[in-house]
């Protein structure tokens, strides 16, 4: 499998830069990859309607009239999957990570080691984006990715999975449980929760970022805790 990597800088040097040391950890680590330069936020868009093959972006954040998280913003709108990587020159930037889901931000000037950890991050999450939850409907069979997926909530018999659509199963939770990876916790007996949907976690609910709040059971804050530790 080859990673497709765009690189969106208006200085060519160091784009060029960031091209020789993304070339490097591809060498050391065996990774095929396909990497294309581009010299402004609006160049790479036009490349990017016409086809949507980038799984990791290096945006320079300081750009002319459309700037690296105008840019990621634009690329969210329609796609969670690819990973995002900001390179900066400015602490002031990195609060806006948060809402495009940005990856990483890289202080310049970028050193070798950091962008290749990075690298290695972005390529993990891009396998562990194609794990999925099957679900049998009706006459169909229904593919739910994990990144999509917020919650899952029982109501007696049946399951609800909390999606970019909500699919209501036959199913009990603790079947769905051991089908799913560790970034899915139990908040009681009634809900699972995507860790990464996670934006705060009381002794009494947990707050997912579209504010949505599920009930957390006594004895449940201090794994829920612990979870959300090991997953970040």
């Amino acid at each position: 499998m080859a990673f497709h990597i765009a690189i969106c800088d208006d200085e060519a040097a160091s784009a060029e830069y960031i091209r020789k040391l993304t070339a490097k950890w591809a060498g050391e680590k065996g990774y095929a990859v396909e990497m294309e330069l581009f010299p402004s936020a609006e160049a790479f868009l036009f490349q990017y309607e016409e086809e949507k093959k980038y799984d990791i972006l290096l945006l320079d954040v300081e750009m002319g009239d459309m700037n690296g998280v105008e840019l990621a913003r634009k690329i969210r709108r329609g796609n969670r999957e690819v990973q995002i990587v900001f390179i900066t020159g400015y602490m002031e930037y990195i609060s806006d990570g948060y809402e495009v889901e940005a990856l990483h931000y890289l202080m310049k000037p970028v050193r070798p080691e950091k962008l290749g950890e990075v690298l290695t991050r972005a390529v993990e999450k891009l396998k562990k984006n194609e794990q999925a939850l099957l679900l049998e409907g009706k006459d169909e069979m229904i593919r739910v990715p994990f990144y999509e997926i917020r919650y899952l909530e029982v109501q007696k018999n049946y399951v609800t999975v909390h999606a970019e659509e909500d699919y209501t199963v036959k199913r009990t939770l603790r079947e769905l449980e051991t089908e799913l990876d560790d970034s899915f916790c139990r908040t009681g007996r009634s809900y699972l929760v995507n860790l990464q949907f996670v934006r705060r976690i009381t002794r009494t609910e947990v707050i997912l970022k579209d504010d949505t709040a599920l009930p957390v059971s006594r004895g449940m804050y201090e794994p829920l805790n612990r979870a959300m530790i090991r997953y970040f």
